[in-house]
């Protein structure tokens, strides 16, 4: 079988499958001609190779266009150019600042990641145990009485009832012959290595969550503000119209027609509070509080900054900045170990023992000359038949390193698919807040020339609650943009890693 991208087979496995089907005495043999200098049977790993691609998109982007509205700045693609470990700052809100703090300092997913980081690290630190000789002690008291007329010629007395003290040294110690202990820590080291990056993606993720469910905040409160002007507006014109209706200038048409205006401008702000409670819930959760216990502050759309030097990461640098990235292939990297721990059990296994101590009926004269006792042993064994249970267990070892490499690209694809739709998002977000903009400018024209008629006598109040509805929703559709500007910001960074590796500690 083959390793895509970073595995290679050692040649220590090759000569181990032949040697595997030798006979056991033969495999016996071998096994004591390797005791002395030992190796690690298996794949030796290799770190992975970037990917040679030179671009993340078919096209090239540079520089997006620049609107004269609120958020239309132009944004710059800087090849090559650090992302800072806290990017979230550059959207300039101390409570966006405020809110990313607390909720990597309280929320629960971060004491967890911190917690199996530190399970994994203490896995891997016991397994390293197996490297050295295990050394017990043990004592053992022992009251008994002998059949009368029998005397043990080993007591120092003759008594029927006395008390055997035993106490002894146990020593005993497993060669690393083939390497399965050094594998399996292999494993367990690279298996704490995606762990810690594991960590490093629950921060990335949780910061980028709050980001966008802050500016998601802003947007909504824009339109909350938006429809309450709306609103005034509708009051407004129903007010002059009911008193125009007492002088007869307008008809009890164009009254009910604004009052369905109305009615309909105040439909849409409960959704829009609704929207507006959960998201701060959703926020209170994040920062690992209570909704009841939270208070968060309104943010501004309007007062946000639109990052304008954007960082963007040659792609060879992708694959060591993405901590998903990391994981996935440090979980290859242990998957390449078990392979190697799946072979070194087929092989020999080594042991040597040793025992030290003394009994005597009294306790001060247990290491007396004579009652001492020692004993050196030292093992082999070798499975001769299993029915071809540990041939399959090495079979499905190298199944699962397939599959981690499989995965493992399905991550990398993932990344740069990632980077190319924040680029190409925020090239069109650039687009279409001009649009929006343009279209905002152009109904606002247009409402205020068919007020204007509407005022003159020469059109219908219906054509003037049209013109306004179109106004309004494009003024909404200009907020939307100018939010997802900010969003889709917040996603490059994500997708570019975070910068955690640029935290100072």
């Amino acid at each position: 079988m083959t390793y895509p991208f970073f595995i290679k087979r050692d040649l220590h496995t090759s000569k181990i499958n032949a040697q595997l089907r030798l006979a056991p005495a033969s495999l016996v043999l071998t096994g004591f001609a390797l005791l002395a200098g030992g190796c690690a049977v298996g794949p030796d790993y290799h770190a992975a190779e970037a990917p040679k691609v030179s671009a993340y998109t078919n096209r090239p982007l540079s520089k997006t266009n620049e609107t004269n509205s609120a958020g239309g700045a132009a944004q710059q693609f800087m090849q090559d150019k650090e992302v800072a470990a806290q990017w979230w700052h550059s959207f300039g809100s101390a409570e966006i600042d405020r809110l990313v703090d607390a909720a990597l300092a309280h929320n629960p997913s971060i004491a967890s990641a911190q917690a199996a980081l530190r399970q994994a690290k203490a896995n891997a630190d016991a397994q390293r145990g197996s490297y050295f000789p295990t050394v017990q002690a043990s004592y053992t008291p022992n009251r008994q009485r002998n059949a009368v007329g029998t005397i043990s010629p080993t007591l120092t007395s003759g008594d029927p009832v006395y008390t055997l003290h035993t106490a002894q040294l146990s020593i005993s110690y497993v060669p690393d012959v083939f390497g399965l202990n050094r594998r399996t820590v292999e494993s367990l080291v690279a298996q704490e290595e995606s762990q810690h990056f594991q960590l490093e993606a629950t921060y990335l993720t949780l910061a980028a969550n709050v980001v966008t469910n802050a500016i998601q905040l802003s947007l909504i409160q824009a339109q909350i503000k938006s429809n309450e002007e709306i609103i005034a507006a509708a009051e407004k014109t129903l007010t002059m119209l009911t008193q125009q209706a007492k002088l007869g200038f307008s008809s009890g048409l164009d009254i009910s027609a604004q009052e369905t205006a109305l009615a309909q401008a105040r439909l849409a702000l409960p959704p829009l509070q609704k929207q507006l409670d959960q998201t701060k819930d959703m926020l209170a959760v994040l920062c690992g509080e209570f909704p009841s216990d939270s208070q968060i502050a309104d943010i501004d759309l309007a007062t946000l900054t639109l990052p304008q030097e954007l960082p963007l990461s040659l792609p060879s640098s992708l694959i060591q900045q993405r901590p998903d990235v990391r994981a996935a292939e440090a979980l290859v990297h242990a998957a390449s170990a078990q392979v190697g721990v799946a072979i070194a059990n087929r092989l020999p296994q080594f042991s040597i023992s040793g025992n030290l101590g003394g009994t005597s009926t009294g306790f001060s004269h247990m290491f007396s000359a004579g009652n001492q006792f020692w004993s050196v042993a030292g093992g082999a064994t070798q499975t001769l038949l299993d029915f071809g249970t540990l041939k399959h267990k090495q079979t499905a070892a190298e199944a699962a390193l397939d599959q981690a490499t499989a995965q493992y690209r399905s991550v990398v694809l993932t990344a740069f698919q990632n980077v190319a739709d924040s680029l190409f998002a925020i090239d069109a977000d650039a687009k279409a807040l001009q649009a929006a903009v343009d279209a905002e400018k152009s109904a606002k024209k247009t409402a205020d020339l068919t007020k204007h008629q509407f005022e003159s006598g020469f059109v219908g109040m219906q054509p003037v609650l049209a013109a306004e509805q179109a106004y309004q929703q494009a003024k909404l559709t200009r907020l939307q943009n100018q939010a997802a500007r900010y969003t889709d910001s917040a996603a490059l960074f994500q997708a570019l890693g975070g910068g955690w590796w640029n935290r100072k500690i």
